[in-house]
């Protein structure tokens, strides 16, 4: 294959002992894996891998934005050459991988946006790529309809230049939430790209293309440019709020970068403007109200709407988020008229327009230069929304909101204490982070626990009649729950708790939710279904039945076993085996001429 050649030398210095198999589905512990070349140079696991597929799993292209006197921001390159990207959504990265001109960002400038996929292009690695987002977290699965763009933007003073200036973007397009990762990528990238143009771009396209798949489970060994970073992909099995430790081995010497994560951001530097409110802004994420967060420059902008979509995890933020918004986005009419109600979103801007625009949305953050968050935070209230002017009025949460929920104090004196004791930002940023995640677990424990019980009993489950129905979701049943096993049981928080849970319900955070534990219940429904099929003596019903009704039962049969290969059913291991052989056996009691026809393998 085209897109291994060359790649022996880094295999052989990077080859772990053990190889990774095709039945290895079930990844919770943490296992290394590095490219392995099977004697016909193709890798074991995956023998139909084309060129740039591997590419492809991660990135979508990466593009080079320059700007031009004449026509503003264009972009000059897309590699690999052959990736297709709309005018809309060349237009879109144009402007978003730019600064706005009053940002001032002199130097080197990290940030990242996103922007939507423009309709009707399929993947066609649609198949391949759905094995990963199966056991990746809820929040870390490939975004469907939209795109994330990473951006490393250098502006430079040059004489030689008629602009007085050298400005131009790196910028990475994924699907995939990475944000940590794809810094870190760039951070060794960019520099590069700056001093040595195009070669460079090529030769990070083809390491990047022998790179292995991004499973979530496994850590990674990626070589990149002469270096080689480490990372793991949590998975959806993992404890919330643990991080599997990237184990050293004895090749660790060839590493020059360990990843501890691959997508969170600091949210104590994030909220430490406005820490006061971080319970206030997790209510308004969670309901999924409309926030717009004012900030200086982009790389604040994005990452604290990053840290407010992740305050609620592992819940899943469900309506739309742009870490960096401009005037000329496709969405900007859309977002900013005054006909309707602001819609469902987090926006982050640093353009003063929007400081008139959007003044009529019910929730605005202005966030300060972080670079003076050393600093102690005063305790600040709400402000009102007819105080905020212009994009230079004072850090603060601008919201008439009142929140649900009592304001929990323990969490801003233990933040407070570690600001005057000079607490390491890390430190501080875990406490944050065990916050959050205990509250949004206190909040969803008993959603979990009401929606389990909509599911049948398993003794009502017969292999030959359709899988029972869940039970309907309702919303008063659920309220009656909260008396005897509600969130008290896990948070000491007091305060109307029963609103909270309504106005949820009735928000897009919910919905998305529950379509999801439904979807995931109904697999769970479809397995148990099969298995109950697998426990049965075939050959008894055979005997009683006609030969039309055997044949009809060997095509139902058939269509479970690639239901359940298509939709990654949670079976027993060897359920699959099991059902195959059943299949068999049953073809074989027919007719020859039955035989011939029902073994051709069925057309998807």
């Amino acid at each position: 294959m085209m897109a291994l050649q060359g790649s022996e030398e880094i295999e052989e210095q990077l080859a772990e002992p053990e190889e990774v198999g095709d039945e290895d589905v079930s990844i919770s512990p943490a296992e290394e894996i590095t490219l392995t070349v099977g004697p016909g140079g193709e890798e074991d696991t995956d023998p139909l891998l084309l060129p740039w597929d591997r590419f492809s799993a991660w990135l979508h292209c990466i593009c080079v934005v320059g700007f031009d006197l004449e026509l503003g921001q264009a972009v000059e390159v897309i590699y690999p050459h052959h990736s297709k990207l709309s005018e809309k959504e060349k237009t879109s990265i144009c402007y978003l991988s730019f600064p706005d001109s009053n940002s001032g960002c002199l130097g080197d400038t990290q940030f990242c946006f996103r922007f939507r996929q423009a309709s009707g292009r399929k993947s066609s690695l649609g198949c391949f790529l759905d094995q990963f987002d199966r056991d990746a977290p809820v929040c870390l699965k490939r975004d469907q309809g939209h795109y994330y763009g990473y951006v490393y933007f250098r502006q430079v003073r040059d004489k030689s230049l008629k602009r007085g200036y050298f400005q131009k973007s790196l910028v990475l397009i994924s699907k995939l939430p990475y944000v940590t990762f794809f810094h870190s990528l760039l951070k060794l990238v960019a520099p590069e790209y700056f001093e040595k143009q195009e070669p460079c771009l090529e030769a990070a396209c083809n390491d990047i293309d022998r790179w292995p798949t991004p499973h979530p489970g496994k850590i990674l060994v990626l070589p990149i440019m002469g270096t080689v970073m480490k990372v793991r992909i949590p998975t959806c099995y993992d404890k919330p709020g643990t991080s599997q430790l990237v184990q050293s081995t004895q090749n660790d010497n060839l590493v020059s970068i360990v990843l501890p994560t691959v997508h969170e951001v600091d949210l104590f530097t994030c909220f430490h403007p406005v820490f006061f409110h971080i319970q206030m802004l997790w209510e308004l994420v969670l309901l999924g109200e409309a926030l717009v967060v004012m900030a200086p420059s982009p790389a604040e902008s994005s990452d604290t709407v990053l840290a407010l979509v992740s305050c609620i995890s592992p819940l899943r933020y469900c309506s739309d988020f742009r870490p960096y918004f401009t005037i000329h986005d496709n969405e900007f009419k859309e977002y900013t008229t005054r006909t309707q109600a602001p819609p469902s979103v987090i926006l982050g801007v640093t353009n003063p327009f929007f400081a008139k625009t959007l003044q009529h949305w019910p929730h605005i953050i202005r966030i300060g230069d972080m670079k003076q968050a050393g600093e102690t935070v005063k305790q600040m209230k709400v402000k009102k929304l007819k105080n905020l002017k212009t994009l230079d009025s004072k850090p603060g949460v601008y919201s008439a909101y009142k929140p649900f929920l009592n304001k929990d104090e323990d969490i801003i004196k233990q933040l407070q204490k570690g600001v005057q004791q000079k607490r390491p930002s890390a430190a501080q940023n875990a406490i944050l982070r065990r916050y959050f995640l205990e509250l949004t677990q206190s909040f969803i424990i008993p959603l979990e626990r009401y929606v389990a019980s909509l599911m049948p009993l398993q003794k009502n489950i017969s292999p030959w009649k359709s899988p029972p129905q869940l039970r309907p979701f309702l919303q008063e049943d659920f309220m009656k729950t909260l008396e005897k096993a509600g969130p008290q049981l896990t948070s000491p928080l007091k305060g109307d708790w029963m609103g909270l849970y309504r106005q949820f319900l009735r928000c897009p955070n919910f919905d998305g939710w529950f379509r999801n534990r439904r979807r995931e219940m109904m697999k769970k429904l479809e397995a148990l279904h099969l298995e109950a099929v697998c426990e049965e003596d075939l050959q008894v019903r055979v005997q009683q039945h006609t030969e039309v009704e055997t044949v009809d039962l060997v095509l139902k049969l058939k269509d479970k076993l690639t239901q359940a290969e298509r939709e990654q059913l949670p079976l027993r291991p060897g359920t699959l085996t099991k059902l195959q052989a059943h299949i068999d056996s049953v073809i074989l009691s027919l007719p020859d001429d039955l035989q011939g026809i029902l073994h051709k393998p069925s057309t998807p």
